[in-house]
């Protein structure tokens, strides 16, 4: 019988080196360099890099530095995205003819400033996405319920609409885990989590080595967005009810004023949880976990392949720099 897979592991270190699944690739970043590995249409790599500047001074503030971290991500993520369809040939072809805004920044602006424009109005796009999908449309529609239901119980107005954020949250990774192309980017997603594993283990970074691996982490992006909406469940609870806050759209707002502090405290928690290997620490991170089981899937050898070309790229010249 087949050994199941365990849901943690307590590995000799634990790594701050992280990635992120791209279109046939993997961007993962250091502690000095950001790494970008793809796969070209002709099955050989293609290889970018970049130097990793460190956060110092109040930026490094707990608290304060996982809103950076987040907003850092997101730039870097989408642009490493909008780069590996280009690579790899799942992106628009060269011959197509630009149309609306697109056209209009190519018209105005330098193509390396054109650039950072689109990608910044991406990643802004992304985020805006997210927050009216996770954060808003569940309170509106907990709003037109307030509407039907005068009487609700504020209190239960906030788990209700708490709810429902986990439910669209949960929906919309499981629609995704069905796309074709989405799953592959999730089965790149399981490789940059069992490369991390292997390295966290001491072993040496080898296809064999890396595919004996979990490929749930305990620091994944999967289980800070869930944390992210539990935190928003949770101040909703704890500010909105005692404050009597009963219009939806005084409460879309303050969401959205929360959303800093949710990303800070949200950051500090995975921090602290991803670190530890305590029984309390595992229930804490059991749920960000079990969501990944909608967003990691078995890679194949060439996908490890990738991966592990995109760690060896960021490991620390100095042994130790990357311990968490």
């Amino acid at each position: 019988m087949a050994k199941k897979e365990k849901q943690y592991c307590e590995t000799k270190f634990k790594t701050s080196c992280g990635g992120q699944a791209l279109m046939e690739g993997i961007l993962m970043q250091g502690p000095e360099k950001r790494a970008i590995v793809v796969r070209k249409p002709d099955g050989s790599l293609d290889l970018t890099t970049s130097e990793v500047r460190p956060r110092t001074g109040w930026k490094a503030l707990p608290l304060i530095r996982g809103v950076f971290v987040f907003c850092s991500s997101m730039v870097n993520g989408v642009k490493a995205l909008m780069y590996s369809a280009e690579v790899s040939g799942e992106g628009a072809a060269p011959e197509e003819e630009l149309t609306g805004l697109d056209k209009w920044i190519s018209e105005h602006f330098s193509e390396e400033k054109a650039n950072s424009i689109i990608i910044t109005l991406a990643a802004v796009l992304g985020v805006l996405f997210s927050v009216a999908l996770f954060i808003l449309l569940p309170t509106a529609l907990t709003g037109l319920v307030a509407l039907v239901w005068k009487t609700m119980p504020l209190w239960f107005r906030a788990v209700l609409e708490g709810a429902l954020k986990v439910a669209v949250f949960m929906c919309y990774l499981y629609l995704c885990s069905k796309l074709k192309d989405i799953r592959r980017v999730f089965q790149y997603h399981g490789a940059e989590h069992k490369a991390i594993y292997c390295y966290e283990n001491g072993l040496e970074l080898t296809v064999d080595n890396v595919r004996l691996q979990p490929r749930h982490h305990p620091r994944c992006g999967t289980s800070f967005l869930f944390v992210v909406i539990i935190v928003s469940i949770f101040l909703s609870i704890v500010i909105f009810t005692p404050l009597h806050i009963e219009n939806t759209f005084l409460r879309m707002l303050l969401h959205l004023l929360l959303l800093p502090i949710i990303c800070g405290v949200t950051y500090e928690f995975n921090r602290y949880v991803g670190a530890h290997d305590g029984g309390a620490c595992r229930v804490l991170r059991a749920p960000g976990m079990w969501m990944q089981n909608f967003t990691t899937f078995e890679p194949d050898d060439s996908m490890i392949e990738v991966a592990i070309a995109a760690l060896s790229e960021v490991l620390p010249r100095e042994e130790g720099a990357d311990r968490w």
